[in-house]
């Protein structure tokens, strides 16, 4: 059975285009959108009375006024809220492994076109067993309709990461684009004429392996135009540049538990942080 889209609310613009996301996506899915706030936790128990009787109020309202919106804007979609409990990291990260899909806002740095994380959105992004969608305030007149971009790895592909891919583009009717980034060696800084030839010799080579991988996907989704793309420099400036014309990145975090805390990997920051479309961060062993 598929579980609900949770989306995280805070009544901010960026949160209000999540939610929007999350519900065009809850009808290519057939499923509904469960809308969640949870306020910051004040140490002071008296303070923390205070705040949560004032500020209860206001988030119901604007949950039940998302919502309404919601329902008025995509009627087929079944939408619920719930005020949480505890604060947005804990609160966030149990409502996201009762459902499919968490979503989340994430704020614009002014007229430059990337994301700023907040330690919320980062924290949860990078603990959850769930995938994570960070979604700009970007108009739906403006959003793109291109291509859903995958980064891979051939030398260790990831099932999770490339079938959460292919899914949404056959829920999309649109084509995949799995680009694969090779890191020039040390050596091919060392003079301008080495880049050429390591291009000419290394891309063909690692081409073929990139069909080969694609391979069992182009025979489980049929209908999905599948397209390898093989670059060579750096994968996160890379897929930031592809992204300019596709509608959804995903890109793949490695599960770890470290003392650091929170880890999504150099790739999957710059892509969070720059990419101008809504970037789904798919969870992998």
């Amino acid at each position: 059975m598929t579980r609900s889209i949770v989306v995280g609310l805070d009544g901010t613009e960026q949160a209000k285009a999540a939610a929007e996301w999350a519900a065009e996506e809850a009808l290519l899915r057939g499923t509904d959108v469960h809308l969640v706030h949870a306020a910051e936790p004040v140490p002071e128990a008296a303070l923390s009375l205070l705040k949560w009787e004032s500020e209860e109020p206001w988030a119901r309202e604007m949950m039940a006024r998302t919502a309404g919106e919601l329902r008025e804007r995509h009627p087929g979609v079944s939408v619920t809220s719930q005020a949480l409990p505890s604060g947005p990291v804990p609160g966030l990260v149990a409502a996201a492994e009762e459902s499919d899909l968490l979503v989340l806002g994430s704020r614009a740095l002014g007229s430059v076109a990337g994301y700023l994380l907040g330690s919320v959105g980062l924290t949860v992004a990078g603990v959850v067993e769930r995938p994570v969608v960070l979604v700009r305030a970007v108009s739906a007149a403006t959003a793109p309709r291109g291509p859903v971009v995958v980064g891979a790895d051939v030398r260790q592909p990831v099932d999770s990461v490339l079938g959460f891919a292919f899914e949404e583009a056959a829920r999309r009717h649109s084509q995949v684009l799995v680009v694969y980034v090779q890191q020039l060696p040390l050596h091919a800084g060392m003079g301008p004429a080495m880049v050429p030839d390591f291009r000419l010799s290394m891309v063909p080579e690692i081409k073929r392996s990139v069909e080969d991988m694609l391979e069992p996907w182009r025979a489980k989704y049929p209908d999905v135009d599948a397209v390898a793309r093989v670059a060579v420099g750096s994968a996160g400036l890379e897929l930031v540049a592809v992204a300019r014309e596709a509608s959804l990145v995903v890109v793949g975090r490695r599960t770890r538990h470290s003392k650091l805390g929170a880890h999504i990997g150099s790739v999957a920051h710059a892509v969070l942080h720059h990419s101008p479309v809504p970037v789904a961060l798919v969870p992998h062993a």
